[in-house]
């Protein structure tokens, strides 16, 4: 399975971005998925999860309300639309299966929020 994150960017602080994680291989739609982050200097951190079939959602308390995760199990695909960006959701995002044994780790897509 190869994990392939993008969307990232460069934005000002309120600004929104969407990021994609685009998965290889046939198990996607079988698997819950959840977006991770890793700022400089901490431990990456859950974000948000979503069900394998896309109906229950998780998402952490400093996100909730201003991030929304989704998936399109037909391609292959899952999202993170970020709104009200703040300088502290600067980090490195990551996809990968909501498991105890994840697959390999992609390259991560960056976020930099501005004040």
């Amino acid at each position: 399975v190869q994990l392939v994150e993008s969307g990232g960017g460069l934005v000002q602080a309120g600004s929104s971005l969407r990021l994609s994680c685009a998965v290889s291989g046939s198990t996607f739609s079988i698997n819950p998925m959840g977006w991770y982050r890793q700022a400089p200097g901490k431990q990456r951190e859950l974000v948000a999860t979503i069900s394998s079939g896309g109906d229950t959602t998780v998402y952490a308390d400093s996100v909730k309300g201003r991030f929304t995760i989704s998936r399109r199990n037909a391609r292959n695909t899952m999202y993170l639309q970020m709104n009200s960006l703040k300088p502290e959701d600067t980090a490195v995002y990551y996809c990968n299966r909501h498991s105890t044994v994840p697959w390999g780790w992609g390259q991560g897509t960056q976020v930099t929020v501005s004040s």
